[in-house]
């Protein structure tokens, strides 16, 4: 499967963001999803994912109470919808597809999701 995100920008702190990640190439249902974001010269870290059918999320600490995941399978769409947004939250941002964890689950691992997009840059200026 192929993921495309875009969404990213500039914004001051204290807005809005939202992400979306496009998948193409294979059935969307199938993937469990995640956002993972890194930022200049740290390792890439969990932000957020959501199981198959969107039932279940999970959330990193830093970014509870102020992002929200969802997905529209029809649309095989995932996105990141960003609020309350804190300078420390630039980075580049990047959507991952996890084929093989199965119903309500969904991974904070990074190294469980099988493919990647591109990424797309957000810079949150204070």
């Amino acid at each position: 499967v192929q993921l495309q995100a875009f969404g990213g920008g500039l914004v001051q702190a204290g807005g809005s963001l939202r992400l979306s990640c496009t998948a193409s190439g294979g059935t969307f249902s199938n993937y469990a999803m995640g956002w993972f974001r890194q930022a200049p010269k740290k390792e890439r870290e969990f932000v957020a994912a959501i199981s198959r059918s969107g039932g279940n999320t999970g959330y990193a600490d830093s970014v509870k109470e102020r992002f929200t995941i969802s997905r529209d399978n029809a649309k095989n769409t995932v996105y990141l919808h960003m609020d309350s947004l804190k300078p420390e939250d630039t980075a580049g941002y990047y959507c991952a597809a996890d084929r093989k964890i199965s119903g309500t689950y969904y991974s904070l691992a990074r190294r469980d999701y099988d493919y990647w997009g591109q990424g797309t840059q957000v810079t949150v200026s204070s």
